[in-house]
């Protein structure tokens, strides 16, 4: 499996901060905010890792990250996305890195208390289709929102007004070789964008969407008031930074997600 990283976008939500800097280099407590999503990668046994960013201030990944040394990595890929073609757009450009391999899609400014091992190990066995991590929230409005019966996903809508359940989807997506396929299905949505959600509907229709809870806090990390929650959260408990070794045996600190 191979794992992605997307940190693009403009980070307009943090304006005035993000116009000297991509928003997901930008500090949370006392790492920049794209260590944390490739860590969750690293935490879940994978290795080879892409991470594709735009904007003015591509470069400084490279002088931040270089082949990935902070890690434990030999080596780290890179790739540009022009424009602001949305989520799914950007994922498109990971077909060639994939090269017919599942892939593990983390947001860049998505950050976790634990780790999503046993939810990599658990899609693997799968054999084929995609799998999504979901945490309950007080704002599900905010996010992409999944109904759920039982051990199925019924429905997905973006950013609803009148959410039908409190489970956002989180952005930590696990997918096989045929995303790409349908990310060059999707039209764009009425925010210009390729989104998604309408990937993980076509799942959906397909019958081949699993979720999964996530288990300890999360949060993003996009607006002022989540920056700042992410900051505290990692203070006072240190996130998915700790080796993997020892989260294996440290117990969760609660339902903290918002």
């Amino acid at each position: 499996m191979r794992g992605v990283v997307l940190a693009g976008g403009t980070g307009s939500r943090l304006n005035p901060l993000t116009r000297v800097t991509n928003k997901h280099l930008l500090p949370v407590y006392d790492k920049p905010m794209v260590y944390y999503p490739i860590q969750t990668l690293v935490n879940a046994g994978i290795q080879e890792i892409l991470l594709v960013t735009g904007g003015k201030n591509a470069g400084e990944f490279l002088r931040l990250l270089g082949n990935g040394r902070d890690f434990g990595l030999k080596h780290i890929n890179y790739t540009y996305q022009d424009g602001e073609g949305g989520i799914a757009e950007a994922l498109g450009l990971a077909e060639h890195f994939a090269d017919g391999e599942p892939v593990c899609v983390v947001l860049g400014d998505n950050i976790i208390e634990n780790n999503v091992r046993k939810a990599v190990e658990n899609f693997k066995k799968q054999s084929h289709g995609a799998k999504i991590l979901l945490k309950e929230v007080e704002d599900a409005e905010r996010f992409g929102v999944a109904e759920v019966r039982g051990d199925r996903v019924v429905s997905i809508e973006e950013k609803p007004r009148k959410p039908k359940s409190n489970y956002a989807v989180i952005g930590i997506y696990l997918y096989d070789s045929t995303v790409f396929q349908k990310i060059r299905r999707l039209r764009p949505s009425g925010r210009g964008e390729l989104e998604i959600t309408d990937v993980n509907n076509f799942y959906l229709e397909e019958g081949n969407l699993t979720y999964e809870i996530l288990d300890g806090w999360w949060t993003d990390a996009g607006t002022f008031d989540s920056l700042l929650r992410a900051n505290n959260l990692v203070a006072e408990t240190g996130a998915n930074m700790i080796p993997t070794e020892e989260l294996a045996g440290r117990p969760t600190s609660g339902e903290v997600a918002r």
